[in-house]
């Protein structure tokens, strides 16, 4: 039976007009450091932070009733400026197709994050103490986060400590925990159902792709973990991730430009561990 006769998507389709589902967005992982979590943000109003550092000072002890006063200590101080870098992107979208301008600024705040983010990896690998994995298989295991929890505590650091995690040994380690060594324990039993390590020796754990050799400024060390206290590295935070929409005459259209000016700094790489397998 001929059909030409009836309005249908069968033969009226430039009558349709498409509905939009909602947006799916190239993959992005919230940002570790913006949040200043694991590393402490300072504000910056002026764009340049200095973070001053004190060395340690040796205290004297008096045994005995004495009329002297006490050694004069002078620390030594080290003055550590931090001057945030700009981070930016832009897109011009014209007044044609009713285009949402702040799915267009989401886009392009995720790429400013993770521009930072990436950099940030870049300082830790710059500016962290090397641990070479020893393990024989070389695989990620807990026995070297606690190797590097060691160094870091024996440098003096006993605060909070944050540890970083590559995607590519993820599954390293995870086996590590779900071996019998680890075996009935709420620590093994979380860890496997939901994926969160939570703390391993007192270490606070993250999974980042960002943890590349590439990113941490690496040729061919096959980076696998960072394990770093709050006080080796601090951010300087002239002005969070900012989405502005600018008319543009010229183009008919809105400017949509995503902002961030921030950056970090090493301040103490004895509290800062990089754990490598330089056999890759």
């Amino acid at each position: 039976m001929a059909n030409e006769n009836y309005v249908s998507a069968i033969n009226s389709d430039a009558l349709f007009v498409p509905l939009k589902a909602a947006t799916v967005y190239a993959a992005h992982e919230a940002s570790l450091f913006l949040g200043g979590n694991l590393i402490p943000v300072v504000n910056a109003p002026n764009g340049v932070l200095q973070v001053p550092e004190l060395a340690a000072v040796t205290a004297q002890t008096v045994s005995a009733e004495t009329n002297a006063d006490l050694e004069s200590r002078l620390p030594a101080d080290t003055k550590n400026t931090i001057t945030c870098n700009l981070y930016g992107a832009r897109s011009v979208v014209r007044d044609l197709g009713n285009i949402d301008l702040q799915e267009i600024g989401r886009s392009l705040g995720n790429a400013v994050a993770k521009a930072f983010d990436e950099d940030v990896i870049g300082v830790i690998g710059a500016n962290t103490t090397e641990q070479e994995n020893t393990e024989s298989s070389r695989d990620l295991t807990v026995d070297e986060i606690f190797k590097a929890v060691g160094t870091i505590r024996g440098n003096g650091e006993m605060g909070q400590l944050y540890g970083i995690v590559s995607t590519n040994v993820y599954s390293e380690l995870m086996k590590d925990i779900g071996s019998t060594s680890y075996a009935g324990g709420d620590f093994q039993t979380e860890a496997l159902r939901t994926g969160f390590m939570g703390n391993i020796g007192g270490v606070q754990m993250f999974v980042s792709s960002y943890l590349t050799d590439a990113n941490a400024g690496l040729s061919s060390h096959n980076v696998q973990c960072a394990i770093f206290g709050a006080d080796a590295y601090r951010i300087a935070m002239q002005a969070n991730v900012n989405i502005e929409v600018q008319r543009r005459a010229a183009a008919v259209g809105n400017d949509v430009v995503a902002s961030l000016h921030a950056k970090a700094g090493a301040i103490d790489a004895g509290r800062s561990v990089l754990i490598i397998d330089e056999s890759a």
